[in-house]
């Protein structure tokens, strides 16, 4: 149901990398996208706490499955499938939603150059149809300076940056607390044979939650983890909602034939 994005290679939506330079890149420019086709079969995308509040209003918010379990709002409840953009990567409909920053980032990116180097330099990805030697859109350098559109994308990377190390921590707590567990959605749908169940996540076992002492609810709240831990679990409700946005698509999955 919901995979994190490769531990190897490159992440999620790039297929190449390359650090920005007004020596090579001095008269690219960038112009506005209309779709984003990177998100049209994309059914996942991490996403940072900081995010949470927003999200849970238009989408559920579980956790990747193994060692390392990443944020994840989901867009489909089956791989290739999106219910908020069609195939060409266009929003369907006309009510507004959330997209997560991790779309909004792309196609920069900060990234070491060298494998010993701590210091981060802004990349992009040169596949991309948003950004190249184009006779429209908004210069990337003037008289060999970055403009200040760069320096508002280098801002937002830096500020997702951040974002993603307060993730990191707030993921690390909850897998010290032991508050993580397999997450299992039955939905069944009516004429069904059977129901349709969707594994392959995690959530937080609200009965361990629930189970916490005060001191360690007293930490939680007075950290911001709490509020936090309650937008993911009621985000889950909207499960049912993007399974019905899948049915009237026509894009859920065959249920396996029942057993005999």
């Amino acid at each position: 149901m919901a995979s994190a994005p490769q531990a190897q290679g490159l992440p999620l939506f790039y297929n190449d990398l390359q650090p920005l330079s007004s020596d090579l890149h001095g008269n690219y420019r960038v112009r506005v996208a209309e779709t984003a086709p990177f998100l049209a079969r994309t059914h996942a995308v991490p996403v940072t706490v900081e995010e949470f509040p927003l999200i849970q209003r238009h989408m559920p918010i579980v956790f990747s499955a193994g060692d390392e379990p990443v944020p994840l709002a989901l867009m489909g409840l089956n791989e290739g499938t999106n219910v908020f953009f069609d195939a060409d990567g266009k929003l369907r409909g006309t009510d507004p939603i959330y997209v997560p920053a991790y779309v909004r980032r792309y196609p920069y990116l900060l990234a070491r150059l060298r494998p010993d180097s701590e210091e981060l330099s802004l990349c992009f990805d040169p596949t991309s149809d948003t950004i190249g030697a184009f006779d429209e859109g908004d210069a990337l350098f003037a008289d060999g300076k970055p403009t200040e559109l760069v320096q508002q994308i280098l801002k937002f990377n830096e500020e997702f940056e951040i974002a993603g190390q307060k993730t990191g921590a707030f993921l690390k707590e909850l897998s010290e607390m032991n508050l993580l567990m397999d997450g299992e959605v039955s939905i069944q749908p009516d004429g069904a044979a059977q129901p349709y169940i969707y594994r392959g996540f995690r959530m937080v076992d609200e009965a361990k939650l629930n189970e916490l002492r005060g001191d360690q609810l007293r930490k939680m709240q007075q950290s911001g983890m709490l509020p936090l831990v309650y937008a993911h679990l009621f985000s889950l409700g909207l499960v049912r909602e993007i399974f019905a946005r899948q049915m009237q698509q026509g894009n859920v999955a065959p249920q396996p034939a029942p057993a005999a």
